[in-house]
């Protein structure tokens, strides 16, 4: 056996091996065709981005968008059936349960920050929010300042409460400040006296505030804790492959005018389970976002 024929024959093999080896499939993607099953985190409380409707149901205009991932990693694994299986998070369990692999996807409102980065991914930015309070107008609150000495909620393990902490230090407003384990907790907590302001989400807040018994009580702040801040659907860290495919989904989705549409239907139009109207038109700083899509972090990206 000749020297050239051995290298031929190395050669053939190696060849061979390639197109296999790129076809090997490993982390999430290996798992959803091993199992025929994908996993969605949803939130029961985030109107409009992810909530139960009367049936008790995950609806909205995250769990939308990732209905949408779905059908493309369903599309991507040649698979014919791909169940979908629904697992409720909280703003606490949602980091824990995407890196123990309890859940995929994370439909829902959550910040995309670098700190997050450290322990998840994020595909594309479908959304873009300020950090503000709701108080009652009764209470005659108009600035961050006047929550001196006063008793505020949040929600535990979200970026608004990290904010709320630290404009506590840096302006010594000596607030006491009130961890709730979801957001209609924190939202319940001003409207029956027990705070005197809810520091969330801009859009969460008037979400709440119009589903409440008495919309016109309330009023959302001016100031804000922060800078325009990305939204996105959360995924695993360190899994490039799923991440390629999430991406190009989404990035599809935003630049093909679709997402327009799914957000008119959330945001602008009437929305279940009580027909309420949010009235927050699509922005033009999301507009851009949507033509040319981004996962960063940054909200100086965004201007």
């Amino acid at each position: 056996m000749t020297r050239k024929y051995l290298i031929g024959l190395a050669l053939a093999a190696a060849l061979g091996a390639g197109p296999a080896q790129a076809q090997e499939l490993t982390g999430t993607l290996k798992n959803i065709k091993d199992t025929g099953a994908i996993t969605l985190g949803f939130r029961d409380s985030s109107i409009p981005f992810s909530y139960l409707d009367d049936n008790q149901k995950p609806v909205g205009y995250a769990m939308d968008i990732c209905y949408k991932i779905v059908e493309a990693v369903k599309k991507e694994l040649k698979l014919d059936k791909l169940e979908v299986k629904l697992n409720p998070v909280t703003a606490a369990t949602r980091i824990p349960l995407m890196a123990n692999g309890t859940i995929d996807l994370e439909c829902g409102s959550t910040t995309n920050n670098a700190e997050r980065q450290k322990q998840v991914a994020f595909t594309n930015t479908h959304f873009l929010t300020d950090t503000r309070y709701v108080s009652k107008k009764s209470s005659g609150l108009k600035s961050i300042d006047d929550l001196k000495g006063k008793t505020v909620v949040s929600t535990a393990g979200t970026t608004p409460i990290k904010q709320l902490t630290e404009a506590n230090v840096a302006r010594n407003l000596g607030a006491n400040i009130i961890p709730a384990k979801d957001h209609a907790e924190a939202f319940l907590m001003v409207e029956t006296d027990r705070a005197v302001a809810f520091v969330m989400d801009d859009i969460l807040l008037a979400s709440l505030a119009a589903g409440s018994k008495a919309p016109g009580d309330y009023v959302i702040s001016t100031d804000a804790f922060s800078k325009p801040e990305p939204y996105a659907i959360m995924l695993r860290r360190d899994d490039a492959p799923f991440k390629k495919v999430v991406d190009a989904a989404t990035a599809a989705l935003y630049t093909s005018g679709e997402a327009a549409k799914i957000y008119d239907k959330w945001f602008t139009q009437k929305i279940p389970p009580k027909g309420l109207i949010l009235n927050v038109p699509l922005s033009s700083v999301l507009k851009n976002e949507f033509a040319k899509p981004s996962d960063s972090p940054d909200p100086d990206s965004y201007k």
